[in-house]
């Protein structure tokens, strides 16, 4: 007997009981209880007849489970004969959806399947993968019975990922599957099986009917996994990367002209994406990481003095942010520009680290990146990725110079975010003008006297210098000021 260890099973057991339904337990709840892994969303799927029909089973079972567990409000799906709602249990909140067995059929050019009544091992059969088609019984009488007929537990075992059909059809029938495959190899560490993932190559171009937001929610899960480069290298040899980001495939590749090549910038990207993940749980961050070289092939050139350069390349990355974000529907607000932001500054501190470290640099440097400073930072560090010991000593003490230097001088001159200390409206009032050239001149030249270390961040000192300026434009204090 498995014991999936919150009483609200028991709880559901007993209202299908009361119902004459069969209940169960499956899919990823299921899985997980074997993983031991916390896992939230439950799903349970019915079986009987009931006296609204076997299709409402699943909606029946809901609100007398919601009643008996407190009476939490029910959402209902009548077309799909679901119902969900949630349950807190100690603190943790508990997705629970309910539906009635299926079987499933689909035309080629839809993911949405025509669905019918089934038994649970139909059920069974249109789930992704073995893993996701156990299922344990609630009701009292075989409380706890594992029914695994595709030898899912098995394949937990052993870490495979395989499906309980035929993978041609089950990726042929529901596309999204196949970046499932990837999401849960990358979250789990599990193998794809040979001819799972041969299927997934043969159908990777049926993920274009599938809906970009849909397969965002699985990159992004992707994204957020241990090791971000399992999924994306299996994307990359599957074929699925050049049709979601293509910009990203496009890394892959060495050039080689006169016996000299460069670095594959794809390979380079996934480890310093691996690298921010290993330090950094934010989604954004991550993309700022895989993004931050995709400039590159579209500047590459190569001189037969120096070799291979990239010159530009984070600005030409930064300008194309956008179109990706707004290609794969990713927010375009302060997620998208924060993303810009680091794909425009990441190679400032690298830079800095490789030359003399002066104050001026580092001040512009704090300004510009303000409050994310600290992440710019971070993706820097993890962008030193190169194999040769010495020159990784020298660019690592380098780059601690940096940071000490940004330290320093933020605690001194207060430079992040800052505003100078004279505004627009100080000029026009001092000197009884409207909006104009002048006053973009002055107040561009005192903040560039405070970034180059040239006068203090201090309003005196701003105030002289914005005077001095205003005597060489002509300008003259009005009677009073």
């Amino acid at each position: 007997m498995i014991d999936l260890g919150l009483d609200l099973y028991r709880t559901i057991g007993q209202c299908a009981d009361r119902l004459g339904i069969d209940a169960y337990a499956v899919g990823g709840v299921v899985r997980d209880y074997f993983l031991q892994r916390p896992c939230t969303d439950i799903d349970v799927v019915c079986i009987g007849n009931t006296e609204g029909g076997e299709v409402h089973i699943g909606i029946e079972l809901a609100h007398a489970a919601s009643q008996a567990l407190g009476g939490s409000k029910v959402s209902v799906f009548k077309t799909f004969g679901t119902a969900s709602f949630r349950h807190t249990v100690d603190g943790h909140e508990y997705e629970l959806e309910f539906v009635g067995a299926r079987r499933e059929s689909y035309s080629h050019d839809s993911r949405k399947p025509v669905v019918e009544n089934g038994t649970l091992e139909d059920d069974q059969r249109r789930r992704d993968f073995t893993v996701n088609a156990l299922a344990v019984c609630l009701n009292a009488e075989r409380y706890g019975e594992l029914m695994d007929p595709f030898g899912g537990i098995a394949d937990l075992d052993a870490g495979i990922l395989r499906t309980p059909l035929d993978p041609d059809i089950t990726f042929s029938d529901d596309p999204l599957r196949m970046m499932r495959a990837v999401r849960f190899a990358s979250q789990l560490g599990f193998r794809i099986a040979d001819d799972t993932f041969e299927a997934i190559t043969r159908n990777a171009k049926r993920i274009e009917i599938v809906s970009a937001e849909r397969v965002m929610v699985e990159l992004n899960k992707i994204m957020l996994s241990p090791t971000p480069s399992v999924g994306l290298k299996l994307m990359q040899k599957c074929g699925l990367m050049q049709l979601i980001l293509p910009e990203i495939s496009a890394l892959q590749g060495v050039e080689t002209v006169d016996g000299r090549g460069h670095k594959d910038i794809f390979y380079h990207t996934m480890q310093v994406l691996d690298n921010v993940a290993s330090t950094a749980d934010s989604l954004w961050l991550r993309w700022a990481a895989l993004l931050h070289d995709v400039g590159k092939p579209g500047v590459k050139h190569y001189d037969p003095k120096q070799g291979w350069s990239f010159h530009g390349h984070e600005a030409r990355g930064a300008h194309m942010v956008k179109r990706i974000f707004k290609r794969l529907r990713l927010p375009l607000g302060e997620e998208m520009r924060y993303v810009e932001k680091l794909v425009m500054l990441h190679m400032r501190p690298i830079i800095l680290a490789e030359d003399v470290v002066t104050d001026s640099a580092v001040r512009r440097l704090l300004f510009e990146a303000g409050d994310d400073i600290e992440d710019l930072m971070l993706l820097c560090n993890a962008d030193i990725t190169t194999r040769n010991e010495e020159k990784q000593r020298r660019h690592r003490a380098n780059f601690e110079l940096v940071k000490r230097k940004l330290v320093e001088l933020e605690e001194r001159d207060r430079i992040r975010n800052f505003q100078p200390p004279v505004s627009g409206e100080d000029i026009m009032t001092t000197f009884g003008i409207g909006p104009c050239r002048e006053i973009g001149t002055i107040k561009d030249a005192i903040k560039d006297a405070i970034l180059d270390g040239q006068i203090p961040n201090e309003r005196d000192a701003a105030w002289q210098m914005m005077l001095d300026l205003a005597k060489g434009l002509g300008l003259t204090p009005v009677a009073g000021q």
